[in-house]
């Protein structure tokens, strides 16, 4: 079976987007690393309907990888007191979205 790519888009509360954007390099790819979770890319919105998001890419083996991962993620220690730290003035992120993409036969991500 082909991996399974899982496209997340945060839109940021009304000036909170650099905030997001910290607690990701500071913070969450770090522990995303030491967990195992692979990590495509992360974007801003240049041009389009939205500027106030952040649009990134995680890579699965598969579903149960990602829910594996996924959980120990979320019961992280660190990332429990990152998270809490960062929303101390209140939530920085107003909205989430996320897919699951599987590639196509003539994809060349596979």
């Amino acid at each position: 079976m082909s991996m399974i790519y899982e496209l997340r888009v945060y839109t940021a509360m009304p000036g909170r987007l650099p905030d997001v954007l910290a607690r990701f390099r500071d913070h969450t790819v770090g522990i995303w690393s030491r967990l195992g979770i692979r990590q495509l890319g992360y974007w801003t919105t240049a041009v389009g309907p939205d500027s106030n998001a952040l649009t990134y890419m995680l890579v699965w083996d598969d579903l149960a990888d990602r829910d594996l991962k996924w959980g120990k993620f979320v019961a992280d220690p660190e990332w429990v007191e990152v998270r809490k730290a960062s929303e101390a003035a209140g939530p920085i992120v107003a909205k989430m979205d996320n897919s699951f993409l599987a590639p196509t036969s003539f994809s060349p991500a596979k």
